[in-house]
């Protein structure tokens, strides 16, 4: 079994595969907070008492890159949504720019007819994250669905999730091997609301004063952390420039500075084996970018964190955002593009990146790091403050640190 489950977790374990096996439901829906072993339950489950092959009779699916690779590093071959359910088709059209007549190939999306005959079930992890309108494109093929997420994270930043808001089960006893874990610790504080005090909590989680937050320390520990997250923008642009600052890049971003995907763009691969989209969210690295100053353009080969090889190719981006402030083209402008030889060979469209050394919360989410600053700025967010703060001290995996 690989572990041992607690009576909590067994009883999931029960209903999970009675409603498999002999309930004409399409969902069940499983929540559970942070440390209740989710993840090593949804595995258990689906792998020893319903008997299917992940891959190959479950699919296991998420909302974003990130998410899906945060199960494979646990042995649990996943994907996302999007390339599970959708399926891409080029359409090649002709259109005028600069008064020649070029030849564009347009990625386009459309939800599958049907998937792979042999899958059984449709495991969905970070469900908090979906829409109901996705949701809905999953449920449409007819295969049972598990749905598994934390209800007391954010909700989605477009549209609603309903499911998890009834759960069929909901796990609440946190599992032994994470009981003395201080960010757990601190995450059941969050999420109920209580007073964090200012200290050291087991020298993996620290609260720390604002006012003493400065110098050489500030810098020491900003620069040690593999992800900084806050909640109002002007904290983040402030951030940001503090990093660059530290790091000593100067003007548009330089060759090794951290970036983030601010729009979605459905239409660009960044591997090699198309398996990843470029969307709103996902932090990488610029790699060897160049620049047209005059069109207020710039193109990277773009590393993402959570991948070992950079984007095939060099993606254009909107450089407005580094120069002036604000973006320049809508998304989805139409951009001349010429082969080697000057020729007119084409188009393409921009996309969107900011500075990724601070991030907020809701791009933060359905990602983990090993190592976390949170500027607590949860005020900002009324009646869900709590919720607020519990997803970003959530993304924390080995260290913590709030500041406030």
């Amino acid at each position: 079994m690989g572990f041992e489950l607690t009576a909590e977790q067994r009883q999931a374990e029960n209903l999970i595969a009675h409603w498999f096996f002999h309930s004409d439901r399409q969902t069940f829906v499983l929540t559970g907070y942070a440390g209740t072993g989710k993840t090593a339950l949804l595995k258990h489950v689906v792998c020893e008492r319903l008997e299917l092959v992940p891959d190959k009779s479950a699919a296991f699916v998420t909302p974003t890159g990130k998410a899906a690779t945060v199960l494979i590093k646990k042995g649990i071959p996943a994907c996302t949504v999007h390339r599970l359910i959708y399926q891409s088709i080029v359409e090649e059209k002709e259109m005028t720019l600069n008064g020649r007549t070029v030849k564009v190939e347009k990625l386009t999306f459309r939800r599958r007819e049907a998937i792979d005959k042999g899958i059984k079930l449709i495991v969905l992890d970070e469900a908090s994250m979906v829409s109901d309108e996705v949701l809905f494109d999953i449920l449409n093929f007819g295969v049972k669905v598990l749905l598994c997420g934390d209800d007391m994270q954010l909700p989605p930043v477009e549209g609603f999730n309903t499911y998890l808001k009834e759960p069929d089960m909901r796990l609440t006893q946190i599992v032994r091997q994470e009981r003395d874990n201080p960010i757990i610790n601190l995450s059941a504080m969050a999420r109920e609301g209580r007073h964090i005090p200012y200290g050291n909590y087991g020298n993996k989680a620290f609260v720390l004063s604002g006012r003493n937050f400065f110098g050489e320390r500030r810098k020491r520990l900003l620069t040690r952390a593999e992800q900084i997250i806050c909640g109002l923008n002007r904290t983040r642009a402030k951030i940001n420039d503090e990093m660059r600052a530290i790091y000593g890049f100067k003007g548009l971003p330089n060759d090794g500075e951290k970036l983030i995907c601010t729009l979605n763009n459905w239409e660009q691969f960044i591997d090699g084996e198309m398996k990843f989209n470029l969307v709103n969210g996902i932090i990488g690295t610029a790699v060897q970018p160049f620049y047209d100053e005059a069109s207020f353009m710039g193109f990277t080969q773009f590393k993402p964190d959570f991948l070992n090889e950079k984007c095939p190719e060099a993606l254009p981006f909107d450089a407005g955002i580094f120069m002036t402030g604000q973006y320049r083209y809508k998304h989805g402008d139409y951009f001349e593009k010429f082969d080697e030889e000057g020729n007119a060979s084409g188009a393409f469209t921009l996309n969107r990146f900011e500075y990724g050394y601070c991030i907020s919360c809701h791009k933060a989410q359905g990602s983990e790091f090993e190592s976390v600053i949170v500027f607590d700025e949860s005020y900002a967010f009324k009646e869900d403050a709590h919720r607020w703060l519990y997803t970003a001290v959530t993304r924390a995996k080995d260290r913590l640190i709030i500041v406030r």
